[in-house]
């Protein structure tokens, strides 16, 4: 079974309400903003997987995609020192995911809880957001109330806020 189709029957099956839309790969922000249904009031996010100097600290830092984004000041932020961006093996190891399809949903894939969710505070706002269902094919719109109220708790890990 497909992450994809994995991600969305745990949405139903959850009875989370969100949009799905199915489209050409979505490589990069662009893309992703460029989409049909990116209206003013849909909030897309960045997500980056990133771990300390010695791999052993994992962190889905999830932000607006024009915010710049600088590893010492998050590193400071959350208390980590030396972050960097996580090697593409781990995303597959942790996440069962390949580049492009990161997602906080693809925290139901990391069984062990290794990575910790940190969310960019701007990223809560009016209106609803986006991610991809584990595969940058398709996109799951919610509302950003059941987002934050239903969906992120469903995923078992912490959140931290930055």
């Amino acid at each position: 079974m497909s992450n994809k189709l994995m991600v969305t029957e745990k949405l139903r099956s959850l009875n989370i309400p969100f949009e799905y839309h199915e489209h050409a790969p979505a490589m990069t922000m662009e893309d992703c903003l460029a989409l049909p249904y990116a209206a003013p009031d849909v909030t897309f996010c960045k997500n980056i997987l990133l771990c300390n100097r010695q791999q052993t600290a994992y962190y889905l830092y999830v932000t607006l995609p024009g915010k710049p984004f600088r590893t010492s000041a998050v590193s400071k932020l959350i208390g980590s020192s030396r972050l960097s961006f996580a090697p593409q093996e781990s995303l597959r190891e942790l996440l069962e995911l390949e580049s492009g399809s990161l997602s906080p949903l693809g925290l139901w894939f990391d069984r062990e809880k290794r990575v910790q969710l940190v969310f960019d505070r701007e990223v809560n706002r009016e209106g609803r957001i986006a991610f991809h269902p584990c595969d940058n094919t398709a996109t799951c719109i919610f509302d950003q109330e059941t987002f934050w109220r239903q969906a992120v708790p469903a995923l078992e890990h912490q959140v931290m806020w930055i």
